[in-house]
């Protein structure tokens, strides 16, 4: 079997990923960073390709006649035409719930870094601010405690119920919007509501959600209308659920107080990126998802997709090959 690898250097920084593994199931070709104008050359006469954000569309598979088999180096697929995979009987597979650890543990650092001000706080001392204090402390800037105030999760999977556990082990309140609610019923922390309930009562609103046609541009400047003017946006899922020109206007206007994501509605930030400069705004680079021990798990289960579809046993099909 031929392999091709695009986008690896989106799951791996100097070698710190080994694919030994992934070697032992065929003849690998690896391509650092992809140029979309250039998926199908790189792939060529591949049987298999494992691709991140690198766009699989019905004219690739076209052009790639020997494709049998897609797997993502993530959750997300819609960078995949899934019809067309479907109609040619190409397998898609996914890597579910890799990253749950991870995308929850960096959702909670932005939300204590705003509620504690700690970017500010650091700066401060390290430009000298603290010197020049009469006391032992200097709390000008105003934090918060999280006890007893309300997260509203838009999404509440498997990334999602580990906020949520991390915010009832804080002592906060926890209001969910999923289009799945009863598999929250058993969680009685949880409380399931409506959108328009979650963002008028919410105190932070975190997404978790797929981006999807029913989730694109979600958060828009009628739905930030909703939110408290004290509240806090967070998205460490998908860019494209946001408006991210009717969010700067929120926050340059005062309609909510602050936003921290760690994704855009595209990437790499651009200069033209409508958050470019907004005001009470925390913007890390897509990392949410990448630490070490996440990025291996990845690569693990990668290699099983593989694997296992080899053998004839699909695991993590997101798409029905038998479509006709």
């Amino acid at each position: 079997m031929k392999i091709t690898i695009l986008d690896m250097e989106t799951a791996a920084i100097n070698n710190d990923i080994s694919l030994d593994s992934m070697r032992e199931l065929g003849e690998l070709n690896i391509i650092g960073v992809t140029d979309n104008s250039r998926t199908a050359e790189f792939i060529g006469d591949s049987d298999a390709v494992i691709c991140n954000k690198s766009r699989i569309t019905r004219e690739v598979m076209e052009r790639c006649p020997n494709l049998k088999y897609v797997g993502t180096m993530g959750t997300g697929f819609d960078q995949i035409d899934i019809q067309a995979a479907n109609e040619r009987g190409i397998t898609v597979c996914n890597v579910p719930a890799y990253s749950a650890d991870a995308v929850a543990q960096h959702t909670f650092a932005l939300i204590l870094n705003y509620y504690c001000k700690i970017s500010e706080y650091a700066a401060d001392v390290s430009n000298g601010g603290w010197t020049q204090k009469k006391y032992f402390t200097s709390f000008g800037l105003p934090t918060y405690e999280l006890s007893g105030k309300t997260i509203g999760l838009i999404g509440c999977g498997d990334i999602g119920r580990k906020v949520a556990r991390i915010a009832d082990a804080c002592g906060m309140h926890v209001l969910a919007y999923n289009r799945n609610p009863e598999k929250l019923r058993d969680i009685d922390y949880i409380k399931c509501v409506s959108p328009e309930e979650l963002l008028r009562q919410s105190d932070i609103v975190s997404i978790h959600a797929p981006l999807n046609d029913s989730t694109r541009e979600l958060i828009n400047r009628d739905t930030l209308a909703m939110m408290k003017h004290s509240s806090l946006l967070v998205n460490t899922a998908r860019g494209g659920i946001v408006n991210e020109a009717d969010l700067a206007d929120a926050l340059n206007s005062g309609t909510i107080a602050a936003a921290a994501v760690d994704a855009l509605t595209v990437e790499p930030m651009s200069d033209e990126t409508p958050l470019r400069g907004a005001k009470n705004l925390t913007i890390t680079p897509h990392i949410a998802w990448a630490p070490i021990e996440t990025r291996r798990r990845l690569m693990k289960t990668v290699y099983e997709n593989l694997k296992c579809f080899i053998l004839g046993e699909p695991q993590n099909v997101v798409n029905n090959t038998n479509f006709q």
